[in-house]
């Protein structure tokens, strides 16, 4: 017919009846939209331009991701730059600057938690096993074994272990089971029992057992970095280094913090600048070795020394170590203690 629109294929429209009393129907058919009143399929399916969503291609959805990243980076540039002009031209005046939200400022309240000054922490800190070393009136002494049978690269782990802890020594174990190695250390006067257990041919856990009374800790050892493996990495010297325990916040933290502190000397020699750090940070533990230099009065440069370490609290024994009949004072519980990730225990 004359007005159906030649630009579009006429399309079939509903079914409708002739007359009431006949089953005979026929299509009708009606014009379709012209082209100027047709939407936009980015206007129907509410996709933004830089969207990957309606990308098939990988290479072009790599490409927009790529550049929505630099949008959404060159956007929070934007804001920083924008508060320091503020807080700067305000001086003093100037709000606070608003603390991000994570994991760590959001944890669950603990009532075990301590909080600076306390000096019932503090009085317990005076009589606990470890006090003679931050006090320097005891000297650590330090042996460090693995399992029975010891992979190359454990072997190497060692050897930068004994580099890192001064007045330690690596002895091989041989076929000694665990509680004959810790009444043997007691009678040749060591302080601690450091050893290094493995899976797969990769070391996996830590043992660390203070003597003669305990207490012992174990930890699950991960993303195990030697110094080889580090960039632009530095050879360490035999100076006793400084010693940083960071973040551990419960009394469980301080009594674990306490203990890895005391398997250094509490006398660091100030001329090597090296600096031992245990930084908690949700349980994981992370141990890192640098060199420091002060480039001038605001600025401090650092190289990393190796080796680089992950610990994680598995268990936490009263005395010496004994799974048999030994006391926990804590240990973990995945399908307790791993319902929230909020909640932290150091």
């Amino acid at each position: 017919s004359s007005g159906i629109n030649a630009e579009w294929p006429l399309r079939p429209g509903r079914m409708s009846e002739l007359d009431g009393d006949s089953d005979e129907a026929e299509m009708v058919e009606r014009p379709g939209p012209s082209l100027a009143a047709r939407p936009s399929l980015s206007a129907t399916m509410g996709y933004h331009k830089l969207s990957i969503n309606n990308r098939k291609c990988k290479i072009v959805k790599r490409d927009t991701f790529t550049k929505m990243k630099h949008e959404k980076a060159k956007e929070k540039k934007k804001r920083r730059k924008t508060a320091a002009e503020m807080r700067e031209a305000l001086g003093d005046a100037a709000p606070p600057k608003p603390v991000p939200h994570t994991t760590e400022s959001l944890r669950a309240p603990d009532v075990t938690a301590v909080e600076e000054g306390d000096e019932e922490v503090a009085a317990d800190a005076q009589n606990d096993e470890f006090a003679g070393y931050f006090d320097c009136q005891t000297t650590p002494k330090i042996l460090i074994t693995t399992n029975k049978k010891s992979s190359l690269k454990t072997r190497k782990l060692l050897d930068e272990l004994v580099n890192m802890m001064p007045n330690s020594e690596y002895i091989k174990r041989g076929k000694v089971d665990m509680k004959q190695l810790v009444k043997e250390s007691v009678d040749k006067e060591y302080t601690h029992v450091v050893v290094i257990n493995e899976d797969m041919k990769k070391p996996n856990s830590v043992v660390v057992c203070h003597l003669p009374e305990g207490p012992t800790a174990t930890f699950r050892l991960t993303s195990v970095k030697l110094k080889k493996q580090l960039k632009r990495h530095g050879n360490a010297t035999r100076h006793r280094p400084e010693v940083i325990l960071n973040n551990f916040k419960t009394r469980l933290g301080h009594s674990v913090g306490r203990m890895l502190g005391s398997l250094f000397h509490m006398d660091p020699e100030f001329k090597g600048r090296n600096v031992v750090t245990f930084h908690n940070q949700r349980d994981f533990i992370f141990l890192r070795r640098h060199r420091y230099i002060f480039k001038n009065s605001a600025r401090v440069g650092l190289q990393e020394l190796g080796p680089r370490l992950t610990l994680k609290l598995r268990r936490f024994q009263t005395g010496t170590f004994d799974t048999t009949g030994g006391e926990y004072e804590w240990y973990h519980n995945h399908k307790t203690m791993d319902v929230s990730r909020r909640t932290f225990f150091l």
